[in-house]
C-alpha cells in the first residue's frame, strides 16, 4: 500500500524532470543535430533524467490535484529548458552569419549544402564550420558544461517560482544581438579582404579596359580566400569556442 501511494509522486517528479532535460537535449547544440536519431536522443534524455532524479527530486512539491496543474508545471519546465537551449542555438547561428558573409566575399555563395544542425540549405562553408564546431564541443568537453547547466538550472530557475518573462525577453534580445556581433567579428578579416580585392579589381579595370578583369579574377578570389580561410581557421574557432563557453558559464553557478 505504501508503494502504491508513493508511485504517483515519483512519476510526477520524473515527468517534470524529463520535461526539462528532454527539451534541453532536443535543443542544445551537438545533442540536437539531425544526424543523431530522435530515438537515441530520447534514450540519452531518459538516462540523464534518471541520474538527475535523486539530486533534484527534493525541489519538487506534491502532485497537483488537477490535470491543469500538472500541465502548467510541465509547461514551466519546458519554457525554462527552451530558454537555455535556444540561447545556445542562437550562439550557433552566429557561425551561419559568419559563413554566409565569408562565402559572399570569396565568391562561393552559390555553393550550397545541407546544414547538419537544422537540415536547411546553407553555404558549404557554413556546413563545414557547423560540423567543426560540433566536433570541437566534444573534443574540448564543453558537452559536460551543458550537462552541468542542466543541473544548475534548478538553482537558477527554481521549480515552484514564477518565470520572469520580462527578464527572459530581455536576455533573448541581448543574445540575438550578440550573435550578429559575433558573426560579423568572425567574418571581419574577409570583409576587409573583399573590400581590398574589389578595390584592386576596379583599379585594374580602369588601367586595362580591354582585359576581362572579373572573369580572370574569380579563380584568384576563391584561391586567396580559401588560403586566408585556412590561415585564420584555428584562430577563429578558438575564439568562437571561448564565446560558447562564456555563454554556457552564464547558466552555471561557480
Amino acid at each position: 500500500m505504501l508503494l502504491i501511494d508513493f508511485l504517483p509522486q515519483t512519476a510526477y517528479i520524473f515527468i517534470l524532470i524529463f520535461a526539462r532535460i528532454g527539451t534541453l537535449f532536443m535543443l542544445l547544440p551537438a545533442f540536437s543535430e539531425q544526424a543523431i536519431s530522435t530515438r537515441l536522443r530520447l534514450v540519452i534524455a531518459l538516462m540523464t533524467s534518471l541520474l538527475m532524479y535523486p539530486m533534484v527530486a527534493a525541489n519538487y512539491g506534491v502532485v497537483p490535484g488537477t490535470l491543469a496543474g500538472i500541465l502548467v508545471a510541465m509547461g514551466r519546465e519546458m519554457i525554462i529548458a527552451a530558454l537555455i537551449g535556444l540561447s545556445m542555438k542562437l550562439v550557433m547561428a552566429a557561425l551561419q552569419i559568419a559563413a554566409t558573409t565569408i562565402a559572399f566575399q570569396m565568391g562561393l555563395s552559390f555553393a550550397m549544402g545541407a546544414d547538419p544542425s537544422s537540415g536547411q540549405q546553407t553555404v558549404q562553408i557554413g556546413t563545414f564550420l557547423s560540423t567543426l564546431a560540433i566536433a570541437m564541443i566534444f573534443i574540448t568537453n564543453l558537452h559536460y558544461l551543458m550537462i552541468a547547466a542542466m543541473y544548475d538550472s534548478y538553482q537558477l530557475f527554481p521549480v515552484n517560482q514564477p518565470i520572469a518573462i520580462g527578464d527572459i525577453a530581455q536576455y533573448a534580445t541581448d543574445i540575438l544581438g550578440e550573435s550578429f556581433i559575433i558573426g560579423i567579428k568572425l567574418s571581419s578579416p574577409f570583409i576587409v579582404y573583399g573590400l581590398v580585392f574589389q578595390f584592386a579589381l576596379g583599379l585594374l579595370s580602369r588601367l586595362m579596359p580591354q582585359l576581362q578583369v572579373y572573369f580572370l579574377a574569380m579563380p584568384a578570389n576563391i584561391f586567396v580566400g580559401l588560403l586566408l580561410f585556412m590561415v585564420l581557421l584555428i584562430t577563429m574557432m578558438t575564439w568562437y569556442m571561448g564565446h560558447v563557453e562564456d555563454v554556457l558559464g552564464k547558466f552555471i553557478i561557480r
